[in-house]
């Protein structure tokens, strides 16, 4: 099946600064010559935002929703529903979901709709980790070790990760699964989940990473940022367990 629409879903509380450049990079991935006859829409769910979220999103010619949960799932769900609303009924339409601090390569929504003409129902993606950030290069590294760990030395890594930065499923099997749950945290695994005891074909690949930001000052409390400050304060201690219990897919 080769979706005739595709909508991109960013929850976004109070992300006036790194906003702009990740929609900006949607904006490139929706160009991609494979999309010429794809409708591209991205819908930005500003939860409680009280900067200039909205104005960010607007100018980027982004539809908003607003919400005031401070709850992942609630606003990733929300962004999904303008998507379906804007763009019809679900039959061939494909959601990809990222975060406001996140940019994605321009072949990102080709890589989507290419693997839903295979008859996957989900991919599942993995996520790079922008360096630079002050004070957190160790940290980063430790991720990166624990992250990477049940990759093989040759052939593809079915990973462990489920990361609703990279995250693409059909509109039909998002609605089979009951869509996002309304949890302010791991809405993106229990999504996941659900395909998969659905019975939905679902791919696990590292084959289109995105990069997301290695800020430390978490969004939301127990999601990345507080991961890679956990291992900042946990690391010295170079506990192999640690770092894989820790790096599991929190984003």
């Amino acid at each position: 099946m080769r979706p005739r629409a595709l909508a991109v879903l960013i929850p976004a509380h109070d992300e006036e600064e790194l906003l702009p450049a990740a929609l900006a990079s949607v904006r490139a991935a929706a160009r991609h010559p494979a999309l010429r006859e794809t409708r591209v829409v991205t819908v930005v769910a500003a939860d409680a935002c009280a900067d200039a979220t909205v104005q960010a999103a607007l100018r980027a010619g982004a539809e908003v929703v607003g919400l005031d949960a401070r709850n992942a799932g609630r606003a990733r769900a929300a962004a999904a529903r303008r998507a379906l609303e804007i763009l019809g009924p679900a039959e061939q339409v494909w959601l990809a979901s990222t975060d406001a601090d996140t940019t994605v390569p321009v072949d990102w929504l080709a890589f989507a709709r290419a693997r839903a003409a295979e008859g996957w129902d989900a991919v599942v993606g993995t996520v790079a980790v922008a360096h630079g950030t002050a004070g957190s290069a160790g940290a980063l590294r430790l991720h990166e070790l624990g992250y990477t760990a049940s990759r093989p030395a040759r052939g593809p890594w079915h990973h462990p990760h489920v990361h609703g930065a990279n995250l693409a499923v059909s509109a039909r099997a998002y609605l089979a699964a009951g869509g996002f749950p309304p949890v302010r945290l791991g809405e993106d695994h229990g999504l996941v989940r659900a395909l998969a005891l659905r019975g939905h074909r679902v791919l696990r690949t590292a084959d289109c990473p995105v990069l997301t930001s290695g800020r430390l000052r978490a969004r939301a409390r127990g999601g990345f940022g507080d991961h890679l400050a956990a291992l900042a304060a946990r690391g010295s201690d170079g506990n192999p367990h640690i770092i894989c219990n820790i790096a599991t897919g929190m984003k």
